[in-house]
C-alpha cells in the first residue's frame, strides 16, 4: 500500500527531538491501548500483518497529526469492528459502565507469558529458494492495494542478495486472512547512490529485507 506510514527516505517533517529519560507510557491511556491491543489480538481474527493494514488505512492527515497509540487505538476500533465484535454505536459511547465488566480475555497469570511470547513468523520446511547470497537482483516497481513490506524506495533498484533468511509468511497475503504463502526471506544490499543518486556518500551501503515475490533477477 503507499500510503502516508511508508515515510522511508522522506524528509522535510522537522527534527527528531529524543527525550531524555523517556517514559514507556506517556499517559495512563496510552497503557491500556497497548493492553487491549495484546490481549484482543488473542482473539485469533486478525493478523499481524492485518493489524499493521487497519494503521496503513488511516487517514493520512489525521495519521500525521496522530501520536503513536492513538493510531494503535484508530487501528483497533478498525478491526474490531471488521471482526463483528463491536459496532459503531458501541464505539460512540461509553462501554462497560455500571456494575457488569466482561469475563477478562486475559489474566493476569497469561500476562508475563504473552508479553514475552515472539512469533517472527518463521516456517518449517525445505522450500526452495529462488536466489543465494551474491545474485544479483532488482525490486519489483508495484503498487499493492493492501499491506506490503516493499518500501515505496527500493522499487526498480538494483541490489544484491547478502544472505537468506529462511522461510517467513508473506505479509501481502497474510493481512488479507488470503493464506500465509511462506517464501524465503532476504537480506539485499543495496549501493545508497542507487537509491539516493550521486548526493549519497559512495561507500554506503543500505540492507533491506525483502520477501522473493519482490524480487527479480537482474
Amino acid at each position: 500500500m503507499n500510503g502516508v506510514h511508508d515515510l522511508g527516505g522522506m524528509d522535510g517533517f522537522g527534527p527528531v527531538a529524543p527525550e531524555a529519560d523517556e517514559p514507556v507510557f506517556h499517559a495512563a491511556w496510552e497503557g491500556r491501548v497497548f493492553a487491549m491491543v495484546r490481549a484482543t489480538g488473542l482473539l485469533g481474527r486478525w493478523t499481524l500483518d492485518g493489524s499493521r493494514l487497519s494503521l496503513e488505512r488511516m487517514n493520512p492527515v489525521d495519521y500525521l497529526a496522530a501520536s503513536y497509540y492513538a493510531r494503535w487505538l484508530y487501528g483497533l476500533e478498525q478491526r474490531l469492528q471488521a471482526a463483528g465484535l463491536v459496532t459503531a454505536a458501541e464505539l460512540a459511547r461509553l462501554i462497560g459502565a455500571g456494575t457488569n465488566r466482561p469475563t477478562p480475555v486475559v489474566t493476569v497469570d497469561r500476562v508475563a507469558a504473552m508479553i514475552g511470547k515472539r512469533d517472527a513468523g518463521r516456517r518449517p520446511g525445505a522450500l526452495v529458494a529462488k536466489f543465494k547470497p551474491g545474485d544479483a537482483i532488482i525490486a519489483r516497481v508495484m503498487n499493492p492495494p493492501g499491506h506490503t513490506r516493499i518500501p515505496r524506495y527500493v522499487r526498480g533498484r538494483r541490489g544484491v542478495i547478502d544472505r537468506d533468511h529462511g522461510v517467513f509468511v508473506f505479509p501481502d497475503s497474510n493481512a488479507e486472512l488470503a493464506g500465509e504463502k511462506p517464501q524465503h526471506v532476504y537480506s539485499v544490499r543495496f549501493n545508497a547512490r542507487e537509491i539516493w543518486g550521486v548526493d549519497a556518500p559512495e561507500r554506503d551501503l543500505i540492507y533491506v529485507d525483502l520477501w522473493d515475490d519482490y524480487l527479480d533477477p537482474a
